[in-house]
């Protein structure tokens, strides 16, 4: 069992321990999580991935990425925006996705709202919450799930109406596109680019 250090993956290099369990992690972890996300249809995509994710492992999502992004018409804001309640029941009955009635509801309602926005306007809100960045987390005891930034950001997404977008959803949103480097230091994907 790992005291949340680093450990060694399936090619023997160092990696966050969360991202051992199954190849898809491994993946998921080498190739994306951490890396710098841009563009208001991809950031929705995120968000509404992280929103689903709540209470749920994160596995369970990525896993249905792909019948999340053809249930939700590949997150094109613009086109979920359009959505009618006929097309949130028929998401209901949808085994591709997680069927969680509020979940779906939100996604929805954040489609709405962000249609409105000017293009480009949810990527500068998001990233205009970036930390500086800090120093690197030696074991997953010294990531936080919070922090005053996700809090920050969560206030400014509510503010303007998006919904289930707590701070530790914003936090974990924050982590997966790259505003933030949780890698371990001894993690190979670190400084990956």
């Amino acid at each position: 069992m790992s005291d949340g250090a680093a450990l060694a993956g399936p090619d023997g290099a160092l990696r966050c321990p969360w991202a051992l369990s199954t190849p898809d992690y491994v993946t998921y972890h080498d190739e994306e999580w951490g890396r710098p996300v841009h563009g208001d249809d991809a950031l929705f995509e995120r968000l509404s991935l992280e929103a689903f994710q709540s209470g749920l492992s994160w596995i369970t999502i990525l896993r249905r990425r792909e019948g999340f992004r053809a249930a939700f018409a590949g997150f094109e804001i613009a086109k979920v925006a359009t959505f009618t309640d006929a097309d949130a029941d028929r998401l209901l009955t949808d085994t591709g996705i997680i069927r969680n009635r509020a979940k779906i509801d939100a996604t929805l309602a954040n489609a709405r709202v962000l249609a409105d926005w000017s293009p480009g306007e949810l990527d500068d809100l998001i990233w205009s919450h970036a930390p500086a960045p800090g120093p690197a987390p030696a074991t997953l005891g010294d990531v936080p799930a919070v922090t005053p930034e996700s809090t920050a950001l969560s206030k400014a997404l509510k503010k303007r109406g998006l919904r289930f977008v707590g701070p530790t959803t914003a936090y974990a949103l924050m982590q997966a596109c790259g505003l933030v480097n949780d890698h371990l230091g001894s993690c190979v994907a670190r400084d990956a680019p």
